[in-house]
């Protein structure tokens, strides 16, 4: 797909959480074409300590409005400086980049389950969105440590069935996703998953195991977003080495070395 360089103003900066904010940003003309999956590199502006774009997923597309919208958690300088940016503000962006998820095709009778962990669950709203628009309901199971840190429910409700899990019980089932009831109570043809690699590699044996199709977007350190600095490379099971960037972020789980 072409990339674009943007300048997209902010029309809202909504904090979420104390570690999380979401950033709607509009441009002037009709935004580019971006899959479920891909990402994009924010320029930071104003930090001494931030020379690189930040890697942000893409968690939703409202085509109707114009607007992008960015999931962002405040870890370090570069992404609290964009927690603050304020309504009026440009952000310069680099997008759309990588790949994305691969949706099956209309008509297709498969049930499908989207888990997602933290931050991971970001890219799973815009996949339940282009699901739904392709006449599938899709059932989410959304993992995080307590209920105050499970965001967008209500958005995740509109696509699909919600399952929720808190490391402290706090809402839902008690646990980790992959404890959670529902994968030994229903069926599922495809799983499509994002979050903290321990987790990624257990629902990817989880699938393996139940000879169930599967792909997982890595959070592997990115830098540049193109290939050329080497940070995001990852280890296949043919014993290749690829940089996530540019051959993921989204890989089928039987290229990966997690079931070696």
């Amino acid at each position: 797909m072409k990339k674009y360089m943007l300048d997209l103003k902010v029309v809202a900066n909504e904090r979420l959480h104390p570690n999380y904010c979401l950033l709607k940003l509009a441009g002037e003309e009709p935004l580019p074409e971006m899959r479920p999956g891909q990402f994009v590199q924010v320029r930071v502006e104003g930090s001494s300590a931030t020379f690189l774009r930040r890697p942000i997923s893409i968690h939703y597309v409202d085509k109707g409005r114009n607007e992008l919208w960015l999931l962002i958690q405040l870890v370090g300088d570069g992404t609290r400086r964009l927690a603050e940016a304020r309504v009026g503000d440009l952000l310069n962006l680099l997008l759309p980049l990588g790949n994305g998820f691969t949706l099956p095709e209309e008509g297709d009778m498969r049930e499908l389950l989207l888990i997602g962990g933290g931050v991971g669950t970001a890219p799973l709203l815009y996949l339940g969105a282009c699901l739904k628009a392709k006449g599938f309901r899709p059932t989410f199971l959304l993992g995080a440590r307590s209920e105050g840190d499970l965001l967008q429910l209500a958005f995740f409700r509109q696509y699909g069935e919600v399952y929720l899990t808190t490391e402290d019980g706090s809402v839902g089932e008690r646990g980790y996703v992959t404890n959670h009831s529902l994968l030994s109570e229903k069926h599922f043809d495809q799983i499509y998953t994002c979050g903290p690699k321990p987790m990624m590699v257990s629902v990817a044996r989880y699938a393996s195991a139940h000879g169930i199709a599967c792909e997982a977007s890595l959070e592997n350190t990115m830098a540049c977003g193109i290939g050329a600095c080497l940070c995001c490379v990852e280890k296949l099971k043919d014993e290749h080495h690829v940089c996530v960037c540019t051959e993921g972020p989204v890989f089928n789980i039987e290229k990966l070395s997690w079931l070696n």
